[in-house]
């Protein structure tokens, strides 16, 4: 289990598969209360013929650190650690929060982003006024209960409750300094007037029930890339875990069209 200091925090991360592999290192980014293990199947799948590098971001899964207050934070830890292990250029996958810190990193370094794939993020946190006053609402109840209705409602109808309950469980033991830090973070996201800069290829991949991050928003977005291909698929917001053989061969497809 590699582990790598960075500005006060201690990042735990894998680093698998050939180092002479097929194409550039794959760079998995999870979200918001997760770890680095919502992409086992995609690593699983992946590492057999290239080099693939996830980590568990500050504060998260068995990384240490106080939340950051900016995505742009997040996005300077994993660049620190690509740069610790000399990889210069690479594709990113971002998964909701780790979308914007993808979408952070194309913006900020073009030169290494080989290609970009979004899977249930967007490029602004948007509520209409009836969800801003549900979520603003969320922050007043006790810790447990906020991250619980958080879960809850990333998950399409008809997911297994108790598997629910597991997720719940594993993103309650995220400290609540970066927990609601991060949230605050998230909220203040915002490269919308941006996004047209980006010019590698992007994939898109989002789940039509995804009501933390609606499908609306992400395809408001998708109009202003310049190359992006969009995928929808029957799941809520949690596709790696909800459709993860089906996000997998997504992935293959574009990686190799």
């Amino acid at each position: 289990m590699p582990q790598l200091e960075v500005d006060g925090a201690t990042l735990t991360y894998d680093d698998e598969g050939p180092r002479d592999g097929e194409g550039v290192p794959l760079v998995f980014v999870h979200g918001w209360t997760a770890n680095r293990h919502r992409w086992d199947h995609q690593v699983t799948h992946f590492a057999e013929k290239r080099r693939v590098v996830r980590l568990d971001l500050r504060g998260h899964g068995e990384s240490t650190g106080a939340g950051a207050r900016r995505v742009d934070d997040l996005a300077e830890d994993v660049l620190a650690l690509l740069d610790h292990l000399k990889i210069e250029r690479f594709v990113i996958i971002g998964h909701s929060m780790g979308g914007m810190i993808a979408q952070t990193i194309a913006l900020a370094h073009p030169e290494r982003v080989e290609r970009m794939v979004l899977v249930n993020s967007i490029g602004k946190m948007a509520y209409n006024r009836g969800r801003a006053l549900l979520m603003s609402a969320s922050t007043l109840v006790p810790f447990k209960l906020f991250v619980a209705t958080n879960i809850q409602r990333a998950f399409a109808p008809g997911y297994p409750r108790e598997e629910i309950r597991e997720y719940i469980r594993a993103s309650a033991g995220t400290p609540r300094e970066v927990v609601m830090t991060l949230y605050g973070a998230m909220r203040a996201f915002d490269v919308l007037d941006k996004v047209g800069q980006i010019q590698a290829p992007t994939l898109m991949v989002h789940g039509y029930h995804d009501i933390q991050l609606p499908l609306a928003q992400m395809l408001r977005m998708a109009k202003a890339y310049p190359d992006a291909v969009v995928r929808v698929l029957d799941a809520g917001h949690e596709l790696p875990l909800e459709k993860p053989a089906e996000l997998t061969t997504a992935l293959d497809r574009f990686l190799t069209a």
